[in-house]
């Protein structure tokens, strides 16, 4: 029989975590385990440094005219900071907007127009089907069109699938293909991890952000991402004005039954 000192008590414990007399002995002794630090501390931090970095970058994105609008709201030498920026910005986009449409080009056009031009920047290619039930080659052929015409500055060309490979099924089609120096970086078949027929040009800023051709806070990627957002608000918004409008209604019906 081992000697009583020896021997473990079986001690009553509630909760290890809760802070109390009794645990603090227990944890003093060695019985329970130091109480992990409280996360709150560092996810109060994280919160204020959202909102501290949403503060600064409130003017992204915002176009010359809706900087104007805020000359009695925000900081004349900060929005003045923002608005030349901004000219800037569009400077340069005028200065590289050699393109601005799609380019329908042959299988003979295609190595110089495709392999050797992504050696000067990346040049984006759609195989489009050859049958005009494909309803995903019709939808991505019109964000082809309005693509080309933002971004000026990027290639975007076009070609019928069975054209440029022979015998390339049309199930396949639409199909991307992203060339950047001469060699393909990025391949997607069909829109299916795309969106789909609900693919938009949200779809289209993140495959051109992916594969490096714009930044992540390029005035036009930023734009469209905050305008999106700004619309589910909206929204989400008015879907709670029509539940609490119901909700009234409601109400007021069950008052008549009195």
């Amino acid at each position: 029989m081992a000697a009583p000192a020896d021997q473990r008590i079986a001690v009553p414990i509630d909760d290890p975590n809760a802070d109390t007399e009794w645990n603090d002995i227990l944890r003093k002794h060695g019985v329970i385990p130091e109480k992990p630090p409280s996360p709150t501390p560092m996810i109060e931090e994280a919160i204020l440094e959202g909102r501290r970095l949403a503060h600064e970058n409130r003017l992204e994105g915002k176009e010359l005219d809706e900087l104007d609008a805020l000359e009695d709201e925000e900081d004349e030498a900060f929005l003045e900071q923002y608005r030349q920026k901004r000219i800037q910005e569009l400077n340069t986009l005028t200065k590289k907007s050699i393109h601005g449409a799609v380019y329908p080009i042959s299988k003979p056009e295609y190595s110089r127009e495709v392999t050797d031009a992504s050696k000067n920047g990346p040049v984006f290619v759609n195989l489009i089907s050859s049958l005009g039930t494909n309803i995903e080659s019709r939808v991505l052929s019109e964000l082809w069109r309005q693509a080309a015409k933002e971004y000026g500055d990027i290639k975007f060309c076009e070609i019928r699938a069975d054209k440029a490979i022979e015998n390339y099924p049309d199930r396949n089609c639409p199909t991307i293909l992203v060339y950047k120096n001469g060699d393909i970086v990025k391949q997607i078949v069909t829109l299916v991890t795309v969106g789909g027929v609900r693919m938009n040009m949200l779809n289209i800023d993140d495959l051109l952000v992916e594969v490096g051709a714009v930044g992540e806070k390029d005035m036009r990627v930023v734009k469209r991402k905050r305008d999106a957002e700004d619309a589910k608000e909206e929204q989400l918004m008015g879907k709670g004005i029509k539940s609490g409008n119901l909700r009234h209604a409601t109400v007021n019906d069950d008052d008549d039954w009195d």
